[in-house]
């Protein structure tokens, strides 16, 4: 898995004000795409909607669905569409190589803390809403799903964030609106001519033989596998009921003890702000270099135990048994390889991707207090029927 926090001191990277390294960037990533992910076309549906709403001046915030690490590289193809590059929040994780610290923010990416307040990142994100001369692009859900149609979680800080704008432009009578983007991949190819040699090596490294079954069903007993193995290393034998009660009993196993140690109790939130709140007990201490050798050894090991449980989260257990498309099939043979440590997934070709530009939602920056966010709602509500 990708290590997504370390003891390193964190510091905020802000953009860079350029037009022409998104530009010359951009020059090179059709190619890119389609040497490093397969990925041969790309349309952009209804990119006049966020065209129109800079001609109208407004503060945008573009808000994507992210189901893939080449998410963020589509990019381009809109920048094409609405002829000015946007600014990127990107996780602090990615500036950590000296290559990256000095590309990203060349195309408009900043850094964004994700286990602390980072008032710095946010002051950067209201400040480019509000001042409208460029979009703004926030990943809602905060994490790679590899769920490629389906929204599972967006977080609650981007409505904070847009409503703070909202306020900002509210006194000069500009307005603040967020434009959903739906990314959808499709497979064009023979999805089992694809998948079968994963499938079978994948199943050399369970130490099985091929099973007289389709492929379907291969797939859906290396997941049975997959998670058996968890089961007997975090509990010490195979546990019994539905794959939702036996994911579920899973991820309490791997929070409830952390949240009962360093938080108030098992909280009831969904298990990405579970595992992103335990993170932000974890981290300071470490990275304030205050701890002895065991106390280190012991809080790394639940950081990588919080990841499992994370990733144990996006496996939506009816994912391949509901609605078997090829795209579903090769997510989950992705995830599998990545649980079992493989840092790149094998790229299955060729892809088609579909941009769709949602309608603006105009941000209002009052809030009831109380009552679950209704702007969150109708994001999520966009997406969902976009991907669809």
């Amino acid at each position: 898995m990708q290590p997504l926090v370390s003891e390193e001191a964190y510091r905020f990277t802000p953009p860079r004000d350029s037009r022409f390294w998104p530009w010359i960037i951009g020059l090179g990533m059709r190619r890119r795409l389609r040497s490093y992910w397969g990925i041969e076309s790309i349309e952009v549906c209804f990119g006049e909607r966020i065209r129109e709403s800079m001609a109208a001046g407004h503060g945008i915030m573009i808000a994507p669905n992210h189901c893939r690490p080449c998410d963020p590289l589509l990019l381009s193809a809109l920048t094409q569409k609405m002829g000015r590059p946007p600014y990127i929040m990107a996780s602090a994780h990615l500036f950590r190589s000296r290559w990256m610290a000095w590309l990203l923010p060349r195309v408009g990416a900043f850094s964004m803390n994700r286990e602390g307040m980072d008032r710095e990142s946010l002051k950067a994100a209201t400040g480019i809403l509000t001042e409208a001369k460029r979009p703004l692009v926030v990943f809602p859900e905060g994490v790679i799903t590899r769920t490629n149609d389906r929204v599972i979680h967006l977080q609650e800080g981007i409505s904070f964030l847009a409503r703070s704008a909202a306020k900002a432009r509210a006194s000069t009578g500009g307005k603040v609106v967020i434009h959903p983007l739906a990314i959808r991949y499709r497979f064009a190819g023979d999805w089992q001519a694809s998948v079968l040699p994963v499938v079978a090596s994948l199943e050399q490294r369970f130490g099985w033989k091929a099973a007289n079954a389709t492929l379907l069903e291969r797939v859906s007993r290396l997941g049975y596998g997959l998670l058996g193995l968890k089961e007997v290393e975090y509990f010490g034998v195979v546990q019994e009921g539905t794959v939702e009660q036996r994911l579920s009993r899973f991820m309490d196993r791997v929070l409830t003890p952390m949240e009962q140690l360093y938080l108030a109790g098992r909280s009831e939130e969904s298990v990405v702000m579970r595992v992103k709140n335990l993170r932000k007990a974890l981290l300071p201490a470490l990275v304030a270099g205050e701890l002895e050798q065991d106390e280190r050894e012991m809080r790394w090991k639940m950081l990588f135990d919080l990841e499992v449980a994370q990733m144990a989260y996006h496996f939506p257990p009816d994912y391949i048994v509901q609605n078997p498309t090829p795209e579903r099939i090769i997510e989950t043979v992705e995830r599998y390889e990545e649980a079992l440590g493989t840092r790149t997934p094998t790229i299955h070709r060729p892809m088609h991707v579909t941009l769709t530009v949602g309608e603006a939602i105009v941000v209002d920056g009052r809030r009831e207090r109380g009552v679950e966010d209704p702007l969150m709602g109708v994001l999520r509500t966009q997406l969902q029927k976009m991907l669809a």
